[in-house]
């Protein structure tokens, strides 16, 4: 009940209603008591009635972090923005959930997300293990990935493979899984990247926004002002790399400003 309330209230200020002091402290509140609760069934042993309630509290937190943001024009959102701990809260909490998934499996027989099978199973779908087949020419050489790169040895690999599989795709929701996937590969290295503000990792988050955004209103509340940030970011700090000039997808930043 906490998480819908507080999801609730992020869903008035996604739609444009200016939030009073006391919406807000709601808000926080029940986000604070679902994320409570959820670390307490988490301290316990997961009994089998309890796995479907899990999972959809997770994925009830992760939109809480995926549209945590309080930006209210591009100068203010991340990368442009001044720093917070929370700018990329969304991603460590994703690869949480992932984590969750092998203690809970949605996929598994009798639960309710298995109606969700072909979506689902999708996120965890495997990429290439080597190599550019199926990747844009231009990603190939924005990521500097040849016929003998693999994830091990470089740190675009997956994600600009899972990438280059949506970006084509009409916008539909039975592509939310694929989208949800290359989010799911944005960990570790590539993690470390975006924290530094790596121009290719950057350029990579901002093509997957393009889609992703319009796939979930939590994704588009973010993206709406970090789509124009990592652009103009782009274009201030590394207007001499013609690759990222290149690729920057202005077009999109055209339905923001």
């Amino acid at each position: 009940m906490h998480g819908s309330l507080a999801v609730a209230a992020v869903h008035d200020r996604y739609l444009g209603q200016a939030p009073t002091q006391r919406c807000l402290w709601k808000e926080s509140f029940h986000a604070a008591r679902c994320t409570t609760l959820f670390r307490q069934w988490l301290s316990a042993p997961i009994k089998e009635e309890h796995k479907d309630l899990i999972w959809a509290v997770a994925g009830t937190l992760s939109i809480l972090a995926f549209s945590s943001t309080t930006a209210r024009c591009p100068e203010e959102a991340w990368p442009l923005g001044a720093p917070d701990p929370s700018d990329l809260e969304w991603l460590r909490l994703a690869a949480g959930k992932m984590t969750l998934w092998e203690l809970v499996n949605p996929l598994r027989p009798g639960s309710v997300f298995r109606a969700m099978f072909e979506q689902l199973s999708n996120i965890i779908a495997h990429v290439p293990a080597r190599g550019v087949d199926g990747l844009p020419d231009d990603l190939a050489l924005l990521c500097g990935i040849h016929e003998a790169s693999t994830h091990d040895a470089n740190p675009y690999f997956t994600v600009a493979h899972s990438l280059s599989r949506i970006l084509t795709l009409p916008q539909k929701d039975d592509t939310l899984g694929k989208v949800l996937r290359v989010s799911h590969h944005m960990r570790n290295e590539f993690e470390h990247r975006l924290w530094n503000k790596d121009p290719v990792a950057l350029l990579l988050l901002c093509l997957w926004y393009t889609k992703a955004r319009h796939i979930r209103w939590w994704i588009h509340f973010r993206a709406r002002y970090e789509i124009p940030a990592i652009c103009i970011y782009l274009q201030r700090y590394h207007k001499d790399n013609r690759t990222i000039q290149r690729l920057i997808p202005w077009e999109e930043v055209k339905d923001f400003l």
